[in-house]
């Protein structure tokens, strides 16, 4: 394997291997700058047609959390609110509309998610991408990250997203954890069991 540009074992291990879904939080703040810090990594993560249909909406303040609290799962509320930052990802429906500055090459990359279906899929799929990206790059700048779903989407759409085409897609908490939250890892697939070389 030609390893001339991977990146070493130690930040392997920081987003991959030793990495683990939070379930509790240290009591540390997470500043704006770092918050920043974590998106501007993030945007540079492909996408279709660099459509970039993710949005994030960082919640860091008891009244934001509370707003999102309300519309989850039980287990999930204290989770939410203990969490220094709770970010709800999400993806825009209208996101063609800025594909004329993000795909500057090709001025007619809007016209090619006309159909609401295709433009559905798109947005999900690379939104959902771009979600992934927030989660490696927290973990590469020192966050730890708890994903969850078991929330209500259409009571969180309406909560925050409201006269806009922006859609719930998972939330994310961002912090430091507390290693008394982590469950023992689950296992994992085996090469042969999900992969296949043709």
């Amino acid at each position: 394997m030609d390893d001339h540009h991977a990146v070493n074992d130690e930040a392997l291990n920081r987003i991959f291997r030793d990495a683990r879904t939070q379930n509790k939080w240290q009591d540390r703040p997470v500043s704006p700058a770092h918050i920043m810090a974590v998106y501007d990594l993030l945007r540079f993560g492909p996408t279709s047609a660099n459509c970039s249909p993710a949005r994030f909406l960082f919640l860091t303040t008891p009244e934001a959390k509370e707003r999102l609290a309300k519309h989850a799962s039980s287990g999930n509320q204290v989770k939410i609110r203990t969490a220094p930052v709770t970010a709800i990802v999400g993806y825009d429906l209208d996101f063609a509309q800025k594909l004329p500055e993000l795909f500057p090459h090709d001025q007619t990359a809007k016209s090619w998610f006309a159909d609401p279906d295709v433009e559905q899929v798109t947005a999900f799929r690379n939104g959902t991408l771009q979600g992934a990206y927030l989660i490696i790059a927290a973990r590469a700048l020192g966050l730890d990250c708890g994903p969850m779903s078991g929330f209500n989407n259409a009571k969180v759409d309406e909560e925050f997203f409201a006269g806009t085409r922006i859609k719930s897609n998972f939330i994310c908490g961002l912090g430091y954890g507390d290693p008394l939250g982590v469950f023992a890892r689950n296992p994992r697939l085996a090469f042969d069991e999900a992969c296949t070389i043709l």
